[in-house]
């Protein structure tokens, strides 16, 4: 089976939360997830995320904690889901592959309907106590 490593977002702005819906023409169309990609052969995770979300959402963030990895399998392939506490750092939204963003209080993340990848990074992180103020 084909493993593919991705990296995730959980972006801080103030008491928000980024995330993205899925568009219609992507895989699980209109789902919910931390915007993120694939990892380039050569590349770091954390060099991988900087890079999606410059190219996907036209923000520049800073890593501020990695949170551990979780696998999801799907019928044809597994993902490896690397997460990363950002910060947002400047930039205004331009979406290229997403249908839309919300920025979202911790308390209402878990209205929407998620990708099944990130669902278990969804629960880790809202078990978790961050401090927005570290970096990487």
């Amino acid at each position: 089976m084909n493993i593919i490593d991705v990296t995730c977002a959980i972006i801080l702005n103030g008491d928000k939360i980024l995330v993205a819906q899925r568009g219609e023409k992507m895989d699980l169309p209109l789902k919910w997830e931390f915007p993120g990609g694939k990892i380039e052969q050569n590349e770091t995770a954390e060099n991988c995320l900087k890079r999606e979300i410059i190219e996907e959402l036209n923000l520049e963030i800073d890593l501020i904690q990695r949170l551990e990895f979780q696998v999801h399998k799907y019928e044809l392939f597994t993902i490896n889901l690397i997460p990363f506490i950002c910060r947002y750092l400047s930039g205004e939204i331009y979406l290229i592959e997403h249908k839309f963003v919300r920025w979202l209080k911790k308390e209402e993340l878990e209205d929407l309907d998620w990708a099944p990848a990130d669902i278990s990074v969804l629960d880790s992180f809202l078990k978790l106590n961050y401090d927005a103020t570290r970096t990487l």
